[in-house]
């Protein structure tokens, strides 16, 4: 089983499009705090965040998780 790497790489793609936490979760309508606990693997978001981050970065959902 594939181990899901979601949290490094959303950390990853954020700082590579020179965006802070604050601003990516300005982006989603979430909290600052909700995108410092995706990163640190302690919640993931649901389906749809997942979808509209997908779109942000141009990634599509699997690359996000993998």
């Amino acid at each position: 089983m594939k181990e899901i790497k979601f949290a490094e790489n959303l950390k990853n793609l954020r700082i590579t499009r020179g965006l802070t936490q604050k601003e990516l979760a300005k982006l989603l309508t979430v909290d600052q705090r909700t995108v410092s606990a995706w990163e640190k693997k302690i919640c993931e978001p649901d389906f749809n965040t997942l979808a509209k981050i997908s779109e942000i970065f141009n990634e599509n959902i699997d690359e996000l998780l993998t």
